[in-house]
């Protein structure tokens, strides 16, 4: 018959042992005070390493590889040949251009000059052989010797030798000069067309590393489509990618905190060098770059990697977690009550109070 009484008793320390636990959970609100430490605010940034220098190398003619000379991960010097393009009918049209600079050399017309040079000579014998008899015939006809007409024809003979004379030496120079042209025209088409024959061979624009042959043997390769991606062997760059409402807060030289998947739980350092000033549009951002002052100790291009760029940094701020902070500007006192509070600089932990808390000040976490 005791046994409802029991029942009731044991209904009751339930009761006393739920209400227990929703008050200790109650006491167990977490609870923290301002403290004073530095604090920086940063902007985020995404992007890849580069190589420095780095950049995709183009033909500048068709054709199919015939040969790759190199192998990815080779380092080459500028001017190092990487591929070879099929060339047969550029060294055809180089041999032709040979073969006509050879013919249009000036010694292998001297023939033709020697010719004119006789021609010179001949005129210039028959000029003093006609000036002799003119002076001879003028002393005659001072001594009333001869005729008017014979002294006329000796003057006329005079200056067609004179005429003469000159006449060979222009043909001379003209030739001279045609010959010159023509050996001149001939040795540009020469080293035209050797320019051309060296197109089929692609070349290293700078010292560096071959990181990526993008092309095989036997491929079509044209103008359009690279064959080679080149870099420096040693130094590397961040290519970073910026959003557009916070470029404006970006500036060289600021300092650079990055991690990189290849180096889980290691931060690394470096510096803002360059702000590229045109917008990407389709992701509305501005590529920022930056060199490593700290560097792992193997890069690779392409790595990705997320950063923070310091924007400006406070070393004796009052702050609170940001998790503590509720609607941008109020705390929760330990009397459980909003207190509105003034903030200052923020990172993606903590948040500084520039006025309405003190280090004596105990906050509550409100329950999310």
């Amino acid at each position: 018959m005791k046994l409802p009484g029991f029942n009731r008793f044991f209904f009751l320390c339930q009761l006393l042992l739920l209400w227990q636990l929703v008050t200790s959970c109650k006491d167990k609100q977490e609870s923290t005070q301002p403290t004073v430490e530095a604090i920086s605010e940063s902007v985020y940034a995404s992007g890849i390493v580069k190589s420095k220098n780095q950049y995709q190398l183009f033909p500048t003619v068709s054709g199919i590889i015939q040969q790759v000379l190199v192998t990815e991960g080779d380092v080459v010097q500028q001017g190092a040949p990487l591929l070879e393009i099929d060339s047969k009918a550029a060294q055809l049209s180089t041999e032709n251009a040979r073969l006509a600079a050879e013919y249009a050399r000036v010694g292998a017309n001297a023939e033709k000059l020697n010719e004119l040079q006789a021609a010179i000579d001949l005129a210039r014998s028959k000029m003093h052989n006609d000036s002799l008899l003119l002076v001879r015939q003028r002393n005659l006809w001072a001594s009333q010797i001869g005729t008017r007409v014979e002294l006329e024809q000796r003057e006329l003979a005079f200056q067609n030798a004179v005429t003469a004379y000159r006449s060979a030496i222009l043909r001379y120079n003209d030739l001279k000069k045609q010959l010159d042209f023509a050996a001149r025209q001939s040795q540009k088409n020469l080293q035209i067309s050797q320019t051309m024959t060296d197109d089929y061979t692609i070349k290293s624009e700078t010292n560096g590393k071959v990181y990526s042959i993008l092309k095989e043997k036997g491929e079509m390769v044209s103008p359009q489509s690279p064959v080679a991606v080149i870099g420096d062997a040693d130094e590397f760059v961040l290519e970073l990618q910026v959003d557009e409402y916070d470029i404006a807060r970006i500036k060289p030289g600021q300092r650079v905190l990055l991690n990189l998947d290849s180096y889980k739980g290691q931060v690394f350092e470096a510096e803002v060098y360059k702000i590229n000033p045109a917008m990407n549009e389709r992701t509305r951002s501005f590529t920022v770059e930056a060199s490593f002052t700290t560097t792992p100790p193997s890069l690779y291009p392409n790595l990705t990697t997320e950063a923070n760029i310091i924007i400006q940094t406070k070393k004796d701020a009052l702050t609170i977690p940001r998790e503590y902070l509720i609607d941008g500007s109020f705390v929760q006192t330990e009397n459980e009550e909003r207190l509105k509070v003034s903030t200052g600089l923020k990172d993606y932990q903590k948040v500084e109070i520039l006025d309405g808390l003190t280090e004596e000040d105990i906050i509550l976490k409100p329950a999310r």
